[in-house]
Order: structure tokens, then C-alpha cells, then sequence
């Protein structure tokens, strides 16, 4: 991987973290770097969920492959904020 996959996932992930922080319900008290890398690891599952079902590679912007991941962050984002609200209140 080079530097600029690197950043270009860093900058992909930050994306998808906030939409999908947008998208959750309720209010998330997880700081930027856990949402940038929920957001990280929410593009790697979306795609791969969108390449089971044969839509990851289609010609132009992947929309599916977009929405699935954006669902996926928006998940991961509220599984971390409750993940990391019970440690803030156990210490």
C-alpha cells in the first residue's frame, strides 16, 4: 500500500464515519480518531458485503456499494459509542 492509499483511506474513512454518525440514531460521545476509524473499517466491510452480492464493480459511481457502506458505518458507529460509553462509566 502506498502513501497516498493510505491517506486516501484515512480521508475515505473520515467521510464515511461522519455520514454515518449522521445517520445513527441518537447522540454518540466517541471522540474524531474512533469515527474516522469506524469509518475506515466500515469501507472495507461495505465493500466486501457489496462483492458477495456482485454489485462492487459496476460502471461509474458504485451507489449501492456507497449505500452499504454508509449502513455499515452507521452500525459501527452506534456499536462503538455504546462500546465506549460503558468504559467512560466503569472508570
Amino acid at each position: 500500500m502506498t502513501i497516498g492509499g493510505i491517506i486516501s483511506a484515512i480521508v475515505i474513512g473520515a467521510i464515511l464515519g461522519f455520514v454515518g454518525r449522521l445517520v445513527a440514531p441518537g447522540k454518540q460521545n466517541i471522540p474524531i480518531w474512533l469515527t474516522i476509524l469506524t469509518g475506515i473499517v466500515a469501507a472495507f466491510i461495505g465493500t466486501f458485503i457489496a462483492r458477495l452480492f456482485g454489485v462492487a464493480s459496476t460502471g461509474g459511481i458504485d451507489w449501492i456499494e456507497l449505500i452499504v457502506q454508509i449502513i455499515v458505518a452507521a452500525v459501527g458507529v452506534t456499536l462503538v459509542a455504546g462500546l465506549w460509553g460503558r468504559r467512560s462509566v466503569n472508570r
